[in-house]
């Protein structure tokens, strides 16, 4: 029977937290949305961007704080449909992309400083660490300075980087520091590394903002592999009809499927 699910209009109750993410299979994504407990809604698109993010964001008022690994097109759908909206951006992510560029053995001492900068950064639990870890940054950049700026110039015996373009005649000797710091200034210019610890939360202490998406990707996200990769072989419509049932299932108040069988199912 090939019963469709139907998402429950909005109930306009306003979210402290909402947690998003979205998970690719056979050529198409899912975004999800979740308050930190339960599901709270779903949108099919076949590649993140910011049409897709505010199509799912317009369904609900702006939550408080959104919690993100930074998906495609989601700051401007933020920042056209939850405009006072916080924006913090996952930590597990940040530390995975600050690795990428530095290894889990950084060479050089600026590397090593940072890596370890990016682990105290996982531990920031209020204001007043969240300080002290800018101003351990803030030296961090001024410290390495001139070998950020530190420019290598083609000629004879000099070996070309790869991400040396065939024409540059110089480039940047630490370029993979520099997109770290890239990141890193990014994430401050955007206010979207410390939302958690923000004064209006400091009194509401049981209640913690969460720093990662890591709740979402190990539930719905993780179901949803787990049922994609035990059902392989369903016809694209099947599986989507079967996530759409799965993060149903994950929503504070499921619809059970046995209500909504109608006549011509049962005669399907």
């Amino acid at each position: 029977m090939d019963i469709e699910v139907p998402q429950d209009d909005p109930t306009g109750e306003v979210h402290r937290l909402v947690i998003v993410d979205g998970t690719y299979f056979n050529g198409w994504c899912v975004l999800i949305a979740h308050n930190g407990t339960h599901v709270i809604g779903w949108q099919w698109c076949d590649k993140e961007s910011k049409a897709a993010w505010a199509a799912l964001f317009k369904r609900f008022p702006a939550p408080d704080v959104v919690v993100t690994d930074g998906g495609t097109g989601l700051r401007a759908a933020v920042d056209q449909q939850w405009r006072r909206t916080r924006i913090q951006r996952c930590y597990f992510h940040i530390r995975a992309a600050v690795i990428r560029h530095t290894t889990l053995n950084p060479r050089l001492p600026a590397g090593q400083e940072i890596l370890v900068l990016t682990r105290d950064l996982m531990r920031v639990q209020d204001l007043d660490a969240a300080a002290t870890w800018m101003g351990a940054y803030t030296s961090w950049e001024a410290r390495w300075e001139s070998s950020l700026k530190q420019r290598t110039y083609a000629k004879k015996g000099v070996e070309r980087h790869p991400w040396a373009k065939p024409n540059q005649n110089w480039w940047y000797t630490h370029i993979r520091l520099r997109r770290v710091q890239g990141l890193y200034r990014q994430l401050i210019r955007d206010d979207s590394l410390f939302a958690f610890p923000n004064e209006d939360y400091i009194e509401d202490r049981q209640r913690t903002v969460e720093r990662a998406t890591s709740g979402l990707e190990g539930g719905p996200t993780s179901g949803i592999k787990h049922l994609l990769r035990h059902h392989r072989g369903m016809p694209d419509h099947h599986a989507r009809r079967a996530v759409d049932w799965l993060l149903n299932g994950l929503t504070e108040h499921p619809h059970d499927p046995w209500i909504l069988i109608q006549r011509h199912h049962q005669e399907s």
